[in-house]
């Protein structure tokens, strides 16, 4: 999928979308989002993590990119945005899965671990260069979303046959036997005051939230400031992914194990601003210069230090703060909470796109500096603690 998403606003752009449009349909996917994860725990607790992943992923994934591929309008991106949000059911049930049975020291490598794998698709980056050079950028965008169908199917099978279900996913499977999806979620009242009694997970749900709405915003309209503001050709812009995906990539292996020993506040700052300067330098880009491509090489070195960085510590902070018990429903009304609030950002950023490709990144500048003055005033109340706690 990682050679899909980066170009799926320009696809809409081409395919005929405004920029508002664009934004609509991101928001459209995160309020889809919204539902999924209010179901997220129970269905994972009903069905099972490992069982839950499989028919969920094929849902979210697999389906929508069959849309993707004969997309001719916007009802097709629509469509395919609200089955896509079902992606928030499997991603609880794969974080439960991932990481229930491992010790909690074992967990930032974890994450780290997949945060890398989900990278190598770098290693076929090239060869979306050469279908945008040589079939221009609708028809190779429609391969990489039929390959993208396989890939993920494939993904799903050998998942389901080479996993097991968790310890807790068993627990939880006899406890749930007998009872409907809506008497689970009934439970969530219980889960909320679990939540609200916690600071550090409080925490941990403000710094997703900001991450994600930042996340949000770069990755749907990254493209659209590069290719519309700064005139990038559209057969260079893959390199641009395959640039980010090599310097996240190293920073898993040179940095991350730095990051698994030291202080959670220092490396939380650190993430932030690095992300700060990057989103600064995109605003500041020369369109048209000879200094443009450094400048944009460097912005995505911060963003991809502060992307590897700040989603490996939010995952973290979540899965220390979980009351194991009821992780599948914590992460669910986490995720629930986060998309909620994020879900008016996409429209937010395409109205903004529309009247300056600039101002979704001014935007996300002020986001950023929101993180910096929580985590500061967070830590100035707890005092300081470390990854490894």
């Amino acid at each position: 999928m990682n050679l899909c998403l980066p170009y799926a606003s320009i696809y809409m752009l081409a395919i005929g979308l405004n920029d508002p449009q664009v934004g609509f349909i991101a928001t459209v996917y995160m309020l889809s989002q919204i539902l999924f994860a209010f179901l997220g725990g129970p269905i994972t607790d009903k069905m099972g993590r490992r069982k839950t992943t499989a028919i969920f992923d094929f849902f979210a994934w697999s389906v929508p990119c069959i849309i993707w591929w004969r997309a001719e309008n916007i009802w097709f991106f629509l469509v395919a945005a609200l089955i896509n949000g079902s992606m928030q059911i499997t991603t609880n049930s794969w974080d439960c899965l991932l990481i229930e049975d491992a010790e909690k020291s074992h967990i930032p490598g974890i994450n780290s671990l997949v945060m890398v794998c989900s990278q190598l698709s770098v290693l076929f980056a090239p060869i979306t260069a050469i279908l945008f050079a040589r079939l221009t950028l609708i028809p190779a965008i429609r391969i990489l979303y039929v390959n993208a169908f396989f890939v993920m199917t494939l993904k799903i099978v050998l998942l389901y046959f080479f996993s097991h279900e968790t310890r807790m996913g068993m627990i939880r499977l006899e406890e749930s036997r007998g009872k409907s999806i809506f008497s689970l979620a009934g439970g969530y009242k219980g889960v909320l005051k679990i939540i609200s009694k916690s600071p550090g997970t409080i925490f941990a749900l403000a710094v997703t939230a900001l991450t994600g709405i930042v996340g949000i915003i770069n990755t749907t309209f990254w493209p659209v400031i590069v290719s519309q503001k700064l005139l990038v050709p559209d057969h260079i812009l893959p390199l641009f992914p395959i640039l980010k995906s090599a310097i996240t990539i190293a920073f898993l292996f040179l940095v991350l194990p730095h990051l698994t020993k030291g202080l959670l506040k220092l490396h939380l700052l650190t993430g932030f601003a690095c992300f700060f300067i990057g989103q600064a330098l995109l605003i500041l880009a020369p369109a048209q210069s000879p200094a443009l491509y450094a400048v944009l090489c460097i912005s995505l070195v911060f963003d991809s230090f502060a992307f590897g960085a700040l989603g490996m510590l939010a995952r973290t902070l979540i899965a220390l703060h979980v009351n194991p018990e009821e992780r599948a429903r914590v992460y669910a009304i986490i995720n629930m909470i986060v998309i909620t609030i994020s879900s008016p950002f996409g429209w937010i950023g395409g109205m903004l796109s529309n009247l300056s490709r600039n101002l979704p990144f001014v935007l996300n500048l002020c986001l950023l500096f929101i993180g910096i003055i929580v985590t500061l005033v967070y830590y100035l109340k707890k005092g300081n603690d470390s990854v490894s706690e």
